[in-house]
């Protein structure tokens, strides 16, 4: 299966379980990689042949900037959704969603989580 990857997609809104964060707000960090046949999309160079990444990311920054959400694996369920209502050609979808600066007292980079998903048929 091929894949298209979108990376650090990089949104300011105010999703957490913590009031602060509905509050403050911080940035969220979201890669994505969408599993899809992409031969025709090689052979005949037609956009039609495969997904606008464009559109992709503008599906992911509404689906963020919306309704908050305590929690991010709930966000990315989300964008894994959407991006199955709209794409019929989307087989697998990837999403990964990383708080660079949560309210966490420690000494580490960021926190994150990866969410699989696949076309139910």
């Amino acid at each position: 299966m091929d894949k298209i990857h979108i990376n650090g997609i990089k949104i300011y809104s105010y999703h957490g379980a913590i009031k602060e964060e509905r509050v403050l707000g911080q940035y969220f960090i979201i890669d994505l990689v969408l599993h899809l046949d992409l031969s025709m999309a090689a052979r005949t160079d037609d956009l039609s042949q495969t997904v606008h990444y464009g559109e992709v990311y503008e599906l992911v920054e509404t689906i963020v900037k919306g309704e908050a959400v305590s929690l991010i694996e709930h966000l990315a369920g989300k964008i894994n959704a959407q991006l199955f209502d709209r794409y019929a050609k989307i087989v697998e979808v990837e999403t990964t969603i990383t708080k660079p600066n949560p309210p966490i007292d420690g000494n580490y980079d960021s926190v994150g989580i990866t969410l699989k998903g696949k076309r139910e048929r």
